[in-house]
């Protein structure tokens, strides 16, 4: 069954990836802005308890906001690795936002060498290694949390020899001093945020479509596929494969190209893929927002 066209004044739940001040919170302000959300925002722990929280409630009320990519660290695994177990309940990607990622060194410490601990997302603590390395021993420890503003939400009860790397909002937002600036190894780092929903996005001409799906484990299997796109002249811009936890050796595919769903050629594209897959799942048709 398709789904119905986005209709935005039915949304009325909004889950992102918290605390607040995660730099998911400020990308789920802007899908606010951009389709004038009239909704009740909250904020869960991991990205896996939001597809939780997703499936379970499984009405059109409800939307979420997560990371899927950085421009550093690559794909978020999490975030793919959930997609596809969204078919059942048929909630889509309808709309995408990139945020520019721009860590600092938050803390109560009165010089860098007084820290002993910095903490925060893995993904912002490998985005500044460099910066670790050349201004801090090799006995410092680096914590994992789940989101970069949880750690700096953290420092209001830790020892003065804990910091946190997190962004200048969040610090504002928490009341924690700055301590250095501009601390990314990378100067372009962006985020691009999903939002998802039990909708499809209308065409606009700038769209993407997000595809999974699986073959059977025989030779050539995919690039069956990839030929079919080919043919159709569909521009393919992501691609990646996880494992289907369902038997060894097979895998599940991801794929980001060019247009929609509702376009001609993509259509009929997908009539000649159906039969050489064993499971295809449209993650959704968008496009991107400011």
């Amino acid at each position: 069954m398709t789904p119905e066209i986005l209709d935005t004044t039915r949304i009325r739940k909004l889950l992102f990836l918290g605390p607040k001040g995660s730099y998911s919170d400020f990308a789920k302000n802007k899908f606010i802005d951009a389709f004038d959300l009239h909704c009740v925002s909250t904020n869960l722990k991991s990205i896996s308890s939001v597809i939780k929280a997703l499936k379970d409630e499984n009405n059109e009320d409800i939307a979420a906001v997560i990371p899927i990519e950085n421009s550093i660290e690559g794909i978020v695994r999490e975030t793919l690795d959930n997609l596809s177990s969204l078919k059942k309940e048929e909630y889509k990607i309808v709309a995408e936002t990139t945020m520019n990622v721009e860590h600092a060194l938050l803390g109560y410490a009165d010089k860098k060498s007084d820290i002993k601990v910095v903490r925060s997302h893995p993904q912002a603590l490998a985005q500044c290694k460099k910066y670790l390395q050349d201004n801090f021993p090799d006995s410092l420890i680096e914590e994992a949390t789940l989101s970069t503003s949880s750690a700096v939400k953290s420092l209001q009860t830790a020892d003065k020899s804990v910091a946190a790397i997190g962004s200048l909002d969040c610090a504002e937002m928490y009341h924690v001093p700055v301590i250095d600036t501009k601390i990314n190894d990378e100067v372009n780092n962006q985020t691009r945020f999903i939002l998802l929903a039990k909708f499809m996005s209308p065409q606009t001409g700038h769209d993407k479509t997000s595809i999974t799906f699986s073959t059977e484990n025989k030779a050539g299997a995919l690039n069956k596929i990839l030929t079919i796109l080919e043919n159709y002249e569909i521009n393919m811009s992501y691609i990646d494969s996880r494992p289907s936890k369902k038997e060894l050796g097979e895998y599940v595919f991801y794929i980001d190209f060019e247009g929609h769903i509702l376009d001609r050629k993509i259509a009929k594209a997908f009539e000649e893929i159906m039969p050489l897959v064993k499971m295809f799942y449209v993650i959704g048709s968008y496009h991107s927002v400011d």
